[in-house]
C-alpha cells in the first residue's frame, strides 16, 4: 500500500525561499562581475586592470556581510573591445551568472555601452579607469574610483602653458574614441583659456581606431609647427602617431592621457616615444600608506614588475565593492548602491576615495615621462 504524503502550503514556501536564497548566493558565494577588453584593440589596457582586481581577490578572498563571512568568486568576462560586447557582456554578467556587482571596464566606450544595461538592471558598477564624465552622468548605478577628464584636460593644459611654455598646439585625436574625444576638448577649453588666444588650437586633426598610416595627419602638422601636440587615444594608435611623427622629423613634444601608461605603448613605439609625458592615476615610487606597499610588494613577488596605475586602481575598486557591501550589511543591489554612493574617505592604494554627486572620485594626476624605454615619475597635480 503506498503512503501517501502531504505537504503543507507553508512547507513548500519554505522550500522555494530557501532554493532562491541559494540560488541567489550560490550556495553561499558573492560574486563579483568583471567585464575588460581582453581581446581586440584594448587587450592590453584590460589585462593590467584586470591584474590588479585578481590579485586583491587572492589576498582577500572573503567578505563579511552582517556577521556571516562570504567567499568571493570572480567571474569574468571579455568585453572584446567593442561596445555591442561590453552591453553583451554586462547582460550575461546580471541574467546569466547573477553578480552581486560589477567592476570595469577600461575604455570609456566600454564603460558607457555597459553601464546602460546595468542602469536598467539596477546592478551596482564600479568603474576603474573609464574617465569620460558619461560614464556616470545620468546613471546613478555607475561610480569610479579614478579621476575625470575634465580634471585631465586642464592638468595637461596646464603642463603645456606653464612646464613647456606652450602658446600653440595641435590637438590629433581617436574620432572614434568617446574618451580621446572628450579629454581632446577639455585640454583646449583649458590651454585657450590659459593662452587668452581663441586661435591657439592651430588645428584638430582626426584618425579613427585601428589605423596605422597617419603621414597625411603628420604632414599638415609639421606644416603648422605648433608649440606643442596633444594626442590622446588608445595606446597602440599613439604610439604609432609618434613614431611615424620623429620619421618625419617632427620634434615638437607629445603630450597625453592616461591611456599611454601600458607596456605596448612602448613597445610599439620604440624611440619615437622617447620622452612623452602624460597624465595618470599612481605611480609606485610615491606610495603613501601600508596599503599601498603591501600591493606593491604583493604584485611585484606575483608578476616580477613594477605595477601600472591602472593595475593599482583596479585592486581599489575590488576592495571598494567589498567595503560597500560591508557597510550596506547585505547584498541587496540597492542597499550596495546606496553604500557606494555614501563612501567618504575609503582609503585604497591609489589615495583616499570620496565620491561626489555624481559618484565621482576627486583623485590628483601624476605626471609622467617615457625615458629610457621606462614610465618615469616627475611630479603630483592636486585637484
Amino acid at each position: 500500500m503506498k503512503r501517501i504524503v502531504k505537504i503543507s502550503f507553508a512547507a513548500i514556501a519554505a522550500m522555494l525561499f530557501v532554493f532562491a536564497g541559494c540560488s541567489k548566493k550560490d550556495s553561499g558565494k558573492i560574486k563579483i562581475g568583471v567585464f575588460e577588453p581582453l581581446t581586440g584593440a584594448n587587450a592590453g589596457g584590460g589585462a593590467i586592470e584586470l591584474e590588479g582586481i585578481k590579485l586583491a581577490n587572492k589576498l582577500f578572498p572573503s567578505v563579511t556581510i552582517d556577521g556571516k563571512t562570504y567567499p568571493v568568486e570572480l567571474v569574468v568576462v571579455d568585453n572584446k573591445s567593442d561596445k555591442v560586447e561590453a552591453a553583451n557582456a554586462v547582460q550575461r554578467l546580471i541574467t546569466n551568472d547573477k553578480v552581486n556587482i560589477i567592476l570595469g571596464s577600461w575604455g570609456s566606450s566600454l564603460a558607457i555601452a555597459g553601464g546602460e544595461v546595468a542602469k536598467e538592471e539596477g546592478i551596482p558598477v564600479i568603474g576603474i579607469s573609464c574617465t569620460n564624465p558619461l560614464v556616470t552622468s545620468g546613471n546613478d548605478w555607475y561610480f569610479r574610483v579614478c579621476f575625470i577628464d575634465p580634471f585631465q584636460g586642464t592638468v595637461m593644459a596646464n603642463y603645456a602653458y606653464n612646464d613647456v611654455g606652450a602658446r600653440t598646439a595641435v590637438i590629433v585625436r581617436e574620432i572614434s574614441n568617446d574618451y580621446s574625444v572628450g579629454l581632446a576638448k577639455y585640454f583646449a577649453d583649458k590651454f585657450i583659456e590659459l593662452t587668452g588666444n581663441t586661435n591657439a588650437i592651430l588645428t584638430t586633426i582626426d584618425y579613427n581606431s585601428g589605423d596605422q598610416d597617419f603621414s597625411a595627419q603628420l604632414t599638415q602638422v609639421k606644416s603648422l609647427n605648433p608649440d606643442i601636440i596633444f594626442a590622446p587615444g588608445n595606446f597602440t594608435e599613439s604610439a604609432l602617431v609618434l613614431l611615424q611623427a620623429r620619421g618625419l622629423g617632427i620634434e615638437t613634444p607629445f603630450i597625453g592621457g592616461d591611456t599611454w601608461e601600458t607596456g605596448e605603448f612602448i613597445d610599439v613605439g620604440s624611440e619615437g616615444v622617447e620622452g612623452a609625458v602624460f597624465s595618470s592615476f599612481y605611480d609606485a615610487s610615491v606610495a603613501a600608506n601600508a596599503i599601498a606597499q603591501r600591493f606593491i610588494e604583493e604584485y611585484e613577488n606575483e608578476y616580477q614588475r613594477i605595477p601600472a596605475a591602472v593595475t593599482a586602481l583596479g585592486y581599489d575598486g575590488y576592495l571598494l565593492a567589498l567595503d560597500a557591501m560591508e557597510r550596506a550589511g547585505s547584498t541587496d543591489p540597492q542597499a550596495v548602491r546606496d553604500a557606494l554612493a555614501a563612501t567618504d574617505g575609503f582609503e585604497g592604494v591609489t589615495g583616499v576615495v570620496s565620491l561626489d554627486a555624481n559618484g565621482d572620485a576627486t583623485k590628483p594626476a601624476f605626471i609622467k615621462e617615457v625615458r629610457g624605454g621606462e614610465f618615469v615619475f616627475r611630479t603630483i597635480v592636486l585637484p
